[in-house]
């Protein structure tokens, strides 16, 4: 009954980044603009695809998609911590907590399947282009889609079952600004090993597969453009993967540091900091590379705001 009380009554202490009373303004003010610049972007990228015919395409629909699930990712993490800095109260209630981490992984994991889909989508259309239309049918998409959004979903919930049958301390402090599934279950009282195997397999399944898959992808691109004869057909076709080769290499190579910097350094800290990069980061930069290294979305995005600015 204890053990039981002890998950039921407890609450929380998000640390955030830093405990200093005067950074506090400067730490709100940071990730209150980063927060709204991230939102505001992806719902430009999402109301230009949606507004403009030529960008109802499949790479479009995944960068849509994709766009969605990062503003859900950071909301995920930031508002709780803005909220936390503006009334100066660090508790996160224990359901809270699974609440945060459900859908942190949740977003997460579909960060990871997107880039893979969109990895897929970039391999037909430079590797089987005449088969692209039929093979990257909207039937297609939408069960790509769909069916990684249920592996997530359950994946997710399966974590989420496990750490319901963990016991903490009260006033448990947990050294980061959002609930990491990692950092929380160093800090339970009763044995992870379950917990710790279900969180590698979920590793392997959610990370190590998906971006095996883009890197297989990729390398077929290679292969394929090695044997076109033109360099400028080359060029024409590498570039449409330069916004999504930029995304992936900054969502997997953030995350590659704060795994090491955990793993290596220890530090608790350090960790937190590192993980500022992939969880508001990532999200916020997302936008500007894709309409700054993407024609067609600069095109679109200019002719949707010159008729925004024409109705005003």
């Amino acid at each position: 009954m204890e053990s039981r009380n002890h998950t039921e009554i407890s609450e929380f202490l998000l640390l955030g980044l830093s405990e200093d009373p005067a950074l506090q303004p400067l730490l709100f003010g940071v990730f209150l603009s980063m927060y709204l610049v991230t939102v505001l972007g992806n719902l430009l990228i999402i109301l230009t695809i949606s507004s403009d015919s030529q960008l109802h395409t499949p790479m479009y629909f995944f960068l849509s998609n994709l766009s969605f699930v990062d503003i859900c990712f950071i909301s995920t993490t930031v508002l709780k911590m803005l909220v936390n800095i503006q009334t100066q109260n660090k508790n996160i209630s224990y359901r809270g907590c699974l609440t945060q981490m459900y859908f942190l992984m949740v977003f997460g994991g579909m960060d990871n399947f997107l880039l893979t889909v969109m990895a897929y989508d970039r391999f037909v259309a430079i590797c089987h282009p005449l088969h692209y239309t039929v093979i990257m049918n909207p039937r297609l998409c939408g069960l790509l889609i769909l069916i990684s959004w249920v592996i997530i979903f359950c994946i997710s919930l399966l974590h989420i079952l496990l750490m319901v049958r963990l016991t903490f301390r009260i006033g448990t402090e947990i050294p980061h600004f959002f609930c990491e599934l990692a950092q929380v279950l160093k800090l339970a009282c009763s044995d992870t090993f379950i917990n710790d195997i279900s969180l590698y397999v979920a590793t392997a399944l959610l990370c190590v597969f998906p971006l095996t898959g883009i890197l297989f992808s990729y390398s077929q691109i290679v292969s394929s453009l090695m044997k076109m004869a033109s360099t400028e057909g080359r060029y024409k076709a590498f570039s449409t993967c330069g916004s999504h080769l930029s995304v992936v290499s900054l969502f997997y190579g953030t995350s590659m540091v704060v795994y090491l910097s955990s793993a290596v350094t220890h530090a608790s800290q350090r960790s937190s900091v590192a993980s500022v990069v992939y969880t508001v980061v990532t999200p916020m930069l997302n936008p500007f590379i894709y309409s700054l290294r993407n024609r067609d979305v600069k095109r679109a995005l200019g002719r949707l705001l010159s008729q925004a600015a024409s109705c005003l």
